[in-house]
């Protein structure tokens, strides 16, 4: 399934500074009935964001006002725990495309690679520094250019690297899936098997 390309994106961020958010907070596992990739976003922090009366809770960022964005900043150790890729489908589904974390559980972030949404690794240093930013003003912008792999806290100036596989950061780029990266070569595939002896 493709999904968006990923070059530039220059977006405000919701923060979400609490460290070791594993999977099940992301998505409860009562919701991973669905097969598709849509409809996820709905119960995206499910039980943080919401009363058992499925009234919403005023405390949570997601829901306040105060806070928008396509980028999520979370915690050290951001997708942890079991590795269901409906966590990833979840923050995909909601509308962020890139997550940004001092720290990610490796599944978590290979599942986020898979399906268009950029983990960004940061150093606690810099984490730190987006969480404050985003606390003396919330309309604050980051800017994460893919190509450059660099994050940019455009009020400052202030920039990091940040890593990334070259051939998810190629996907991504292109908005391919595995398949369709395979489907894009195609013809390199088949010259090469046209010269095989056997």
């Amino acid at each position: 399934m493709a999904y968006d390309k990923f070059n530039t994106l220059t977006s405000s961020a919701v923060p979400l500074p609490i460290e070791n958010v594993d999977t099940d907070q992301i998505i409860p596992a009562r919701f991973l009935k669905a097969t598709k990739r849509e409809g996820f976003g709905d119960n995206l922090f499910r039980d943080w964001r919401y009363n058992g009366d499925d009234s919403p809770k005023a405390d949570f960022v997601l829901n306040d006002s105060t806070y928008s964005g396509k980028i999520l900043v979370g915690g050290k150790n951001f997708g942890s725990g079991s590795s269901r890729e409906h966590a990833a489908w979840a923050v995909y589904d909601y509308g962020f495309r890139a997550v940004v974390s001092s720290f990610f559980a490796d599944i978590f972030k290979g599942n986020c690679l898979n399906i268009g949404v950029l983990p960004v690794q940061v150093s606690p240093e810099f984490a730190d520094i987006i969480f404050k930013a985003i606390e003396v003003d919330p309309k604050t912008e980051l800017e994460i250019n893919l190509p450059n792999q660099t994050i940019t806290l455009l009020a400052t100036g202030q920039q990091e690297s940040f890593a990334i596989n070259g051939y998810k950061k190629n996907n991504m780029v292109n908005g391919f899936d595995d398949i369709d990266y395979l489907q894009n070569i195609k013809e390199d595939i088949v010259a090469f098997a046209d010269k095989l002896p056997y």
